[in-house]
């Protein structure tokens, strides 16, 4: 498939090679994410993301095995929840709901309850062959520090808010520094029209043929962030992976380095991180 052998891939500092770009399911139904995963897998996308918390796992697996892609093919990204951190089968029962033998890339979903715990579990998973590698999504530079003073198995990803309006610039120095990579959510800035509606979109869009999303997706790539944008638009989800045929000059990428605001669209707080202890994702009883 032509795009296919376009798609570009950054290698783990465990020397597993990821896609750069692949298919987020946050927010959908597992109808939705079946649909949408299928149809990024038949347009050749190779990295899908999901969570416990997303409560589509299930339709994931399935739409994996509709698709026909062959397993090694696939690069498979889950998250596991706070409340399962101390659960010793919570990994099992994740493969169990995905109807897969591994998982490509582990995370842990939050910096809330027993996070070491949770490590912990990734970690012999990861030694038993469950899991190819390891990472965390939404931790800080203080509590990733925690994670490497205590690791066995260094993270490998960080997943993380970054987009043009926050682009997070003092964190991945130190992830560079700690050869981990980092995977935006967000990419496109929780699709906020000022954002998408920046005059230098336009400018670069006539250029290059591409709409503002394409341009700020192919920014990520060059500036080394894994991307997941999800969606649901079978439209959207051809048009999120037409990111290869094109590259951005070095002016081009200073001036989009130029709209940095420091404008998060999500805030974690301790009350916030509190109830994701406390939340237990109906994962049993979905679909």
């Amino acid at each position: 498939m032509e795009i296919l052998e376009k798609m570009e891939y950054i290698t783990l500092n465990n020397g597993v090679k990821m896609p750069m770009a692949g298919l987020g399911t946050f927010l959908l139904s597992p109808d939705e994410a079946q649909e949408s995963v299928y149809a990024a897998l038949k347009e050749g996308y190779q990295l899908i993301d999901t969570a416990n918390a997303y409560v589509n796992e299930k339709a994931v697996g399935r739409a994996m095995r509709q698709s026909k892609v062959p397993r090694e093919n696939i690069f498979l990204e889950t998250k596991i929840w706070p409340s399962f951190y101390e659960q010793e089968d919570a990994v099992e029962r994740t493969l169990e709901r995905l109807d897969t033998d591994y998982i490509d890339l582990l995370l842990i979903h939050q910096p809330a309850g027993n996070y070491i715990a949770g490590y912990r579990l990734m970690e012999k998973a990861y030694k038993e062959g469950k899991v190819k590698a390891i990472g965390l999504s939404n931790f800080n530079e203080e509590q990733m520090k925690e994670i490497l003073n205590i690791c066995e198995i260094r993270p490998a990803v960080l997943q993380t808010e970054v987009h043009p309006y926050y682009q997070a610039k003092e964190l991945k120095k130190f992830l560079d520094e700690e050869q981990i990579v980092i995977q935006a959510w967000y990419p496109l800035g929780h699709g906020d029209k000022e954002l998408l509606e920046e005059p230098l979109w336009k400018k670069l869009g006539e250029k290059y043929r591409k709409s503002p999303a394409q341009i700020i997706l192919r920014w990520h790539i060059q500036s080394g962030n894994v991307v997941i944008p999800g969606s649901k638009n079978l439209e959207h989800i051809r048009d999120n992976f037409r990111l290869f045929d094109f590259k951005l000059t070095e002016k081009e990428m200073e001036e989009i380095a130029a709209l940095e605001r420091n404008k998060r669209y999500y805030t974690s707080t301790p009350e916030l991180l509190q109830r994701y202890a406390e939340m237990v994702p109906p994962v049993d009883t979905q679909k």
